[in-house]
């Protein structure tokens, strides 16, 4: 049985017009226990919203997601928050570490929304990630990459089923790139989580055995939404 299963996920927003336009279209979409899967996304094709829903962030119009026999589409905000926080793990392009907290800080707060505070498991994810001389340190008085180190040892740290990339190497260099992509890949086998990620940057894509092209997953990216896309649209992407 897969982990995660999604049959007729659709997602849209309203127009300054008073229309409606659609973000999101995806008939059908698996992803297995433990999978590392990579999706091929341009900008404003929807992907990030796309992450979004399966994270319970976002409430879809219609559709199922299914997760480890839960529908996430089908809970109240309260649930989807409970649910997201004990079972996915989400790095961000921009980190979102929280800047008066140090490295160590960050991962706890992580766990205090899901199972509770493992503090030991806090620093094992910190040593994993090559940080253990900077646990005490705070965002700004890390490097990028390093921040970057924060951010995937605090998605690990509730033992998620899932983790959610979303270009998680955008702001690194291609070099660091590679190290965090690494990371990323061998913290999610060493702890049993699936991995979904999306970017649209050859070097990582070429990393993974498992990819598939968003653009033609996504129904709602048509060839009228490649040509033209409305500055509110973008931003909601």
């Amino acid at each position: 049985m897969p982990l995660l299963t999604i049959n007729n996920l659709r997602k849209s927003y309203r127009t300054p017009d008073g229309g409606r336009a659609t973000v999101v279209d995806v008939e059908q979409f698996a992803l297995g226990a433990q999978q590392h899967l990579a999706l091929r996304g341009e900008s404003g094709s929807g992907k990030t919203t796309f992450l979004n829903l399966i994270a319970g962030i976002l409430k879809p119009d219609d559709g199922s997601i299914v997760l480890d026999g839960a529908d996430i589409a089908r809970m109240g905000e309260a649930q989807r928050d409970a649910l997201r926080a004990a079972n996915i793990g989400y790095i961000f392009q921009t980190f979102n570490l929280l800047q008066g907290y140090t490295a160590l800080q960050n991962v706890e707060l992580a766990m205090s929304f899901g199972r509770g505070v493992d503090r030991a498991f806090a620093k094992q994810l910190l040593v994993d990630v090559g940080l253990s001389e900077r646990m005490q340190y705070r965002p700004q008085q890390l490097s990028v990459g390093q921040q970057q180190r924060v951010a995937v040892a605090r998605a690990l740290a509730n033992h998620p089923r899932l983790v959610l990339a979303d270009e998680p190497t955008g702001n690194l260099d291609m070099r660091r790139a590679g190290e965090a992509l690494a990371i990323i890949r061998e913290l999610c086998t060493k702890n049993g989580a699936a991995l979904l990620l999306v970017s649209h940057a050859t070097d990582v894509l070429n990393q993974f055995d498992d990819v598939v092209d968003f653009h033609e997953l996504n129904r709602a990216f048509d060839s009228d939404m490649r040509d033209a896309q409305s500055p509110t649209r973008a931003a909601a992407l």
